[in-house]
């Protein structure tokens, strides 16, 4: 079984990265997740509340760790 943690996108996000993060640990597209929070929220109220929740509960995905050559000499 794959090991998936879920995460808020980094990347791709347009406020915090909830709906990124929830499309790709669903493995579907971050658009279909956001449309689902607006929909939420325009028909029952209930998305806003749902999204700020997960904003504050889901932690952000680590940094990759750099390579040795991407990174500029550092200067003392």
């Amino acid at each position: 079984m794959e090991n998936r943690r879920l995460y808020r996108s980094r990347a791709d996000q347009m406020i915090g990265g909830v709906c990124s993060g929830l499309g790709s640990y669903l493995t579907i597209d971050p658009t279909l997740v956001r449309l689902i929070f607006v929909l939420l929220f325009l028909f029952g109220g209930n998305g806003l509340l749902i999204y700020i929740i997960l904003w504050i509960i889901v932690p952000i995905e680590p940094e990759l760790p750099a390579s040795g050559g991407d990174q500029p000499p550092a200067v003392s």
